[in-house]
């Protein structure tokens, strides 16, 4: 058939009738990019815009571990510098190769905490390209709950979110009776699975390990002291989201689970008492046995028990008695950020 010239004509709108409003059209090739650089793990999301939502086009992580060493030092150590630059480049090929409309990258704890912060996002910039945004913790709390606040179970009165890190642990309490959540509260500890494990983790036998694991849920109970204050209180039915590898890595070893799935993972409701019996059995463990469980790996080994005192930690704060799971967190809400802003 020959090619159509010029548009076709409008129809008319009957007496008395509304114009159709224009249906909202993103260019297909239109998409956007986000990078969320903590004290474990480097993580990009690029995604396109479908409807109100997205669609995930690609995705990168790693275990780059920026924030060992911190807490003895002060300083980001040249050898997670290192590691940290060379899966930034990964990422950067990655938002060269798509067409990436607008894209936002954020560093978290470990940057914000090191003297040579402000000097290794330079670095960044310099050698791969990606211009780094040191967030404050009040921010990296609010975008984990944009991003992951639609996986809270229905109910009412307020709702607790939390999202364990590398360097630090947010705590966000919302009211979510609305469509978009409210923070009515927030605060962050600094105690995450890296800093945590490095301050006061270890031991050699079971008594010992036992007796660091106490001490681990002590500190980290210290640490929410103020927010545990100021929590309502005689909630009927408290709600509980969590968002980190220490949730995801839990809810994965309660399925039993042979690989990571996130499908099974994201949006998984547990019971609290089986994320505290998993916790406990993981607190008498050894590096070399909890490395032979799936889902947890050599990777995760030594980190995992200071997931699990500050899980613990959270549960004696918020007594829920069921525990939801969300794979998604910062990336996601910069990602609804972005593409808000750009309609």
């Amino acid at each position: 058939m020959p090619a159509r010239q010029g548009k076709s004509p409008a129809r008319p709108v009957p007496p008395g009738a509304k114009p159709p409003v224009p249906r909202q059209r993103w260019p297909e090739a239109r998409q956007f990019a986000a990078l969320d650089l903590g004290t474990n793990n480097c993580r990009l999301l690029i995604a396109r815009p479908q409807g109100d939502a997205f669609v995930v086009v690609d995705a990168f992580s790693r275990i780059v571990r920026l924030g060992e060493g911190l807490a003895a030092t002060g300083r980001l150590s040249d050898a997670a510098i290192e590691r940290t630059i060379a899966a930034l480049k990964v990422c950067a090929d990655k938002l060269r190769r798509r067409n990436v409309a607008l894209a936002r990258s954020v560093a978290t704890e470990a940057c914000r905490r090191a003297t040579n912060g402000a000097a290794f996002t330079e670095r960044v910039f310099a050698e791969t390209g990606i211009r780094l945004d040191i967030i404050s913790a009040e921010e990296e709390a609010r975008l984990a709950v944009l991003g992951c606040h639609a996986l809270l179970e229905p109910g009412d009165g307020p709702a607790l979110v939390f999202d364990i890190g590398g360097g630090s642990t947010e705590l966000v309490l919302i009211d979510s009776s609305g469509a978009e959540p409210r923070v009515l509260d927030w605060h962050s500890a600094p105690w995450g699975v890296v800093s945590l494990t490095e301050h006061a983790g270890g031991g050699s036998d079971e008594a010992e390990r036992l007796a660091h694991y106490a001490r681990m849920r002590a500190l980290v109970k210290e640490s929410f002291a103020g927010f545990a204050a100021r929590l309502p209180r005689n909630l009927r039915r408290p709600r509980l989201l969590g968002t980190s590898g220490t949730v995801t890595t839990l809810a994965s070893v309660h399925l039993g689970l042979s690989h990571y799935d996130r499908s099974a993972v994201d949006g998984l409701i547990v019971p609290a008492s089986a994320m505290r019996q998993i916790s406990e059995d993981l607190s008498h463990m050894d590096i070399a046995e909890r490395a032979e469980l799936a889902c947890i790996g050599t990777e995760r080994a030594d980190l995992v028990v200071a997931g699990c005192a500050i899980l613990e930690a959270i549960l004696d704060l918020w007594p829920a008695e069921r525990l939801g799971v969300a794979d998604r967190g910062i990336r996601e809400g910069i990602l609804k950020r972005l593409m808000g802003s750009a309609r």
